[in-house]
């Protein structure tokens, strides 16, 4: 796959993390966050685009959908946050389908794994903002990932149809050091 390609499809992921993202936000008021749909996004960003751009992509999109809709201060954590949800997604999509196990249930390993690291991270950042409280934000972190996951598992067979992007996944995940 070419570069610019890659960026394009960079950029594309990007855009899709922070309008996903911006598209239906339910506020949770215990920590001034929301739920939202773009972790799916993020998740497929890891999976098709690899380590390094599906996080940019993740992380960036996710961080200008909070900068886009009042969040401001949750824009640096939510970059660091989502860049590794990609990143990590984009290591257990290579290592499992490498063991030769089914797409679909390396989408679903992927999907668990980023419930772990945003409820985590925002479980760790709001504890150190606001202390016990933190512990509100859980059960919508939890949520919230889910969705990520269902949307994900939904859209990654009609993305992986696109032959640009199968051709670009199954490059990133025969490749060492992608």
């Amino acid at each position: 796959m070419n570069q610019m390609k890659k960026l394009v499809y960079t950029a594309l992921f990007t855009a899709l993390c922070c309008i996903a993202t911006m598209l239906i936000q339910i506020p949770l008021a215990a920590t001034n966050g929301y739920i939202h749909l773009g972790d799916a996004f993020v998740i497929l960003s890891g999976i098709i685009l690899g380590k390094k751009y599906g996080g940019f992509a993740a992380g960036i999109g996710s961080a200008f959908a909070d900068l886009f809709t009042g969040y401001v201060y949750f824009a640096p954590v939510t970059f660091i946050i989502k860049f590794l949800t990609a990143f990590c997604a984009a290591v257990i999509y290579k290592k499992v389908t490498g063991l030769h196990v089914n797409k679909m249930l390396a989408v679903i390993l992927c999907g668990i794994a980023a419930i772990i690291i945003v409820t985590g991270g925002y479980f760790i950042y709001s504890y150190i903002t606001i202390g016990p409280a933190a512990l509100l934000s859980v059960p919508g972190n939890i949520v919230q990932g889910l969705s990520g996951l269902v949307i994900s598992f939904l859209l990654f067979p009609v993305l992986d149809a696109v032959p640009d992007i199968r051709g670009m996944r199954a490059q990133l995940n025969s490749n060492i050091t992608a």
